[in-house]
């Protein structure tokens, strides 16, 4: 079989979410006897032609020069060349800038494409942007030949609004393993005595909110924040300035160091509240952190009981102030690297994928 995977920036992962995911698979692809192609950002840090076997196609990528239409303009490239291969599937990863692509594309091959989550739900974008995104959405289902959903939310949702089938297959994660305290001096905490934020600094992801009641808490340690510092992070920054607790440190993708923090956290805040099966919580879980999670859909059918859930700044002051849920922390553990291994695990995850590329062409 041949495997062309699209809509990422490149493997090996240096961005996170669907990169790992494409890095993941298309490794476990090719030592399963499958070829792989995937598509690079040609200012990608990893610039030869092949990773662990997979082969990787460079595209000129004008992002960083002209902003995020430049994402446009890098799947097209993406999807000219890939005119010129011969493959038997077509993965696409989201849709955001690709689907309007979808009549350029090779028709031969079949397109499965993996929904993600509902961009146009983003509170960062604005009403002509999310009116765009919603278009894209439905040009995603209606153009592709399957779709998968890694949420049961996200695939009750487009039956409930497409009366379209999508097939069930989760993200993945791998328990972390021999945790080392050696990274928290780079931080200056303690274990088990520090709260941390990891995720894109969004609106959505509640980034605000879990500041915001950190800030009016009496808790006695620092939050770190993890992300990179774009306009909304800069502004809660300056915000918060005043209080020496809470840290903004930028972006960390080494995720040796990130599963460390996450395990000897004292308390993980998981704010995203648009998307499916978010990767940085199943990592969470997989690195035993104990979670206080958005109250919504997606984190619930995740985390179900082994975790805990604010909705206001008010619900994550109380928790700091009352910080009787730390003893939860290694029965909420051992449940969490369970679901991992048993639901989530990489192997499991890339298997049901490779089944289902198999099975549909099979079917043509």
């Amino acid at each position: 079989m041949k495997i062309a995977i699209l809509g990422t920036r490149g493997i090996p992962n240096n961005h996170g979410g669907f990169e790992q995911f494409a890095e993941h698979l298309s490794v476990y692809l090719v030592q399963h006897g499958h070829e792989v192609i995937v598509y690079n950002s040609h200012h990608h840090p990893y610039q030869k032609d092949t990773f662990n076997g997979v082969n990787l196609i460079h595209c000129y990528d004008p992002e960083t020069s002209i902003g995020t239409v430049g994402q446009f303009f890098y799947d097209f490239n993406c999807i000219l060349d890939l005119r010129k291969r011969h493959v038997d599937v077509i993965l696409q990863l989201g849709y955001t800038s690709s689907s309007v692509w979808h009549w350029v594309l090779p028709k031969k091959p079949i397109l499965i494409t993996n929904m993600d989550g509902m961009e146009w739900k983003r509170s960062k974008y604005n009403p002509m942007v999310r009116r765009f995104l919603k278009f894209a959405e439905q040009l995603a289902v209606t153009s592709s030949d399957y779709l998968i959903s890694d949420s049961v939310g996200i695939q009750d949702y487009i039956e409930n609004t497409y009366n379209k089938t999508s097939t069930y297959i989760a993200y993945g994660a791998l328990v972390f393993e021999n945790p080392k305290q050696d990274v928290l001096s780079n931080y200056g905490v303690t274990a088990y005595n520090y709260g941390v934020i990891i995720a894109r600094l969004e609106p959505e992801n509640n980034i605000r909110t879990i500041v915001e009641g950190f800030h009016q808490s009496k808790a006695i340690y620092d939050l770190i924040v993890f992300g990179t510092l774009n306009a909304f992070g800069k502004k809660l920054q300056k915000k918060y300035a005043a209080d020496e607790r809470i840290r903004f440190v930028g972006a960390n993708y080494n995720q040796e160091e990130l599963n460390n923090i996450r395990y000897f956290s004292r308390y993980y805040f998981h704010g995203h509240s648009v998307g499916g099966t978010n990767p940085s919580l199943l990592e969470a879980m997989a690195s035993s952190a104990l979670i206080i999670a958005h109250k919504n859909r997606f984190n619930q059918s995740i985390l179900n009981e082994d975790g805990f859930y604010f909705e206001t700044s008010s619900d994550v002051e109380a928790i700091l102030n009352s910080d009787i849920l730390f003893e939860n922390k290694q029965n909420f553990g051992v449940h969490n690297r369970s679901k991992i291994d048993t639901k989530y695990h990489w192997n499991s995850i890339n298997q049901q994928y490779e089944n289902f590329m198999l099975e549909k062409i099979g079917k043509n």
